[in-house]
């Protein structure tokens, strides 16, 4: 078989280091969430952030729709990656993670990203009858609704566009057949459903905690 990595902490740092640097609000961001002790974990990635702001140049996008913001990483992230016309509509439930988030990118002075405070469903559900289309659909959210939120999302992406999902590789217990936990089978049952989807392309990158990329067809 083709060499595989390891990738160890040391060398993700490695990555990280020679790749595009972070802007001092990204900075600032990550370093709050590392305040907040074990919910740091709902932040995405470095590696993830700086892999999606990669796909957003290559592939002119401009309308994006994120669902669950935590305290704004991904969506600063992706907002300095877009063109002056694009822009960022970002879904969550919490007040309190979104007022901060608010507030991170009052101090980027990123005006693209516009939050909409209040249960995903009903959002998207929102969205969907304002027939809006996006180029870009990111979902990391609350795991119990990720089959919901991804099938609303292939009625608001654009043909061509994308559909991206993270957390699909948790933990790596998905490929552990000992793992049986709640979560984890919702991943897999997840998963399944996503591989037996013709209605897009898909592939599974394994950056930050596992991302599907799916391109609707």
């Amino acid at each position: 078989m083709p060499k595989k990595l390891d990738l160890t902490d040391n060398l993700e740092n490695y990555i990280i280091n020679h790749s595009e640097n972070l802007t001092d609000v990204q900075k600032d961001i990550i370093n709050h969430n590392i305040s907040l002790g074990d919910q740091q974990r709902l932040q995405i990635s470095i590696s993830q952030a700086q892999f999606l702001q990669t796909l957003i140049k290559i592939s002119s996008i401009k309308k994006i729709l994120e669902v669950g913001s935590f305290t704004g990483f991904s969506a600063l992230s992706m907002a300095l990656a877009l063109p002056p016309d694009g822009h960022v509509i970002s879904l969550d439930k919490n007040s309190e993670f979104s007022n901060k988030a608010r507030s991170f990118y009052e101090k980027a002075n990123e005006k693209r990203i516009k939050q909409i405070i209040k249960p995903a469903l009903e959002s998207l559900n929102q969205l969907k009858n304002t027939k809006q289309i996006f180029d870009l659909i990111f979902i990391d959210a609350d795991k119990e609704n990720y089959l919901n939120y991804y099938e609303i999302s292939i009625d608001l992406v654009d043909k061509g566009g994308l559909i991206i999902i993270d957390n699909v590789l948790w933990h790596g217990e998905v490929a552990d057949k000992s793992k049986n936990d709640k979560f984890t089978n919702i991943i897999r049952e997840f998963n399944k459903h996503v591989k037996q989807d013709n209605r897009i392309t898909k592939n599974i990158i394994p950056i930050g905690d596992g991302l599907t990329i799916c391109i609707k067809n």
